[in-house]
């Protein structure tokens, strides 16, 4: 992960799994304190027993504003303050569709979850920094935050949108020394990807891994890597950024 200046406290949603576990990892094995934070209080809990008590499981529903500030105000009252955020929970297709076959009831769960959930998310977070003079926030979007697909409209949109707002909270919070910038990964090893490829015949994996020009699938530590460059005080001149960490995908 790499050394950071000083010890941290933050928040990492979606933090039991994927991404967001390998987020969790590296930050605590740098030494900071890390809030789990996610849907699954089990999985959060049997992780934060793992790695000590410089973790705490917190159940959260992205999608409700109370969780979210109540995520937040757990972390101060365990930890003292609010460093920094990392705002990964977020869900992926059912299905692939065409946008006049996606369904509204759909199109609001993925809405819901990957923009309203790091809007609450980031809206909770902010004011606990913007009190306490700074902090740094980073949203997990991905490279469908800046290209498409086809079959993934509702998804693209809720990427693309995270991207947006994520500009203008680097905006909006620039003057009270809060940083917010995203990450856009390309496709990694996580179960969400393992859910997609099951009972796939190996020629889809070789597809998808094609799509990446270094020609294989991240793993959840490469993402997290650069997670933990941007929390740092190694990053102090960088908002408003979208980094793609994404094997090159984007270059296509």
């Amino acid at each position: 992960m790499g050394d950071l200046e000083q010890n941290l406290v933050g928040i990492v949603t979606g933090g039991a799994s994927g991404i967001g576990e390998a987020c969790v990892r590296g930050l605590v094995e740098s030494g900071h304190a890390v809030v789990i934070a996610d849907y699954d209080l089990e999985r959060a809990e049997r992780l934060a027993d793992e790695l000590g008590d410089r973790t705490l499981a917190v159940q959260v529903d992205v999608t409700v504003e109370e969780d979210s500030l109540n995520m937040v105000r757990l972390a101060v009252e365990r930890f003292g303050r609010l460093d920094f955020a990392v705002n990964n929970a977020g869900t992926g297709n059912r299905d692939a569709s065409l946008i006049g076959d996606i369904g509204f009831r759909e199109w609001r769960r993925l809405m819901s979850v990957n923009l309203d959930g790091v809007f609450l998310s980031v809206a909770a977070e902010a004011k606990q920094m913007e009190s306490s003079g700074g902090g740094s926030i980073v949203n997990i979007a991905s490279v469908m935050g800046v290209v498409a697909t086809r079959g993934a409209g509702a998804y693209v949109a809720s990427k693309h949108g995270v991207v947006g707002l994520t500009k203008a909270a680097a905006l909006d919070y620039a003057p009270a020394g809060i940083r917010v910038n995203a990450i856009g990964p390309g496709y990694v090893e996580t179960s969400m990807l393992a859910g997609r490829l099951a009972g796939q015949p190996i020629e889809v994996r070789r597809e998808i891994e094609g799509r990446h020009p270094v020609g294989r699938i991240a793993r959840p530590e490469e993402i997290a890597t650069a997670v933990a460059y941007l929390v740092s005080p190694g990053a102090s001149f960088i908002t408003g950024a979208y980094l793609p960490v994404d094997g090159g995908y984007i270059c296509r």
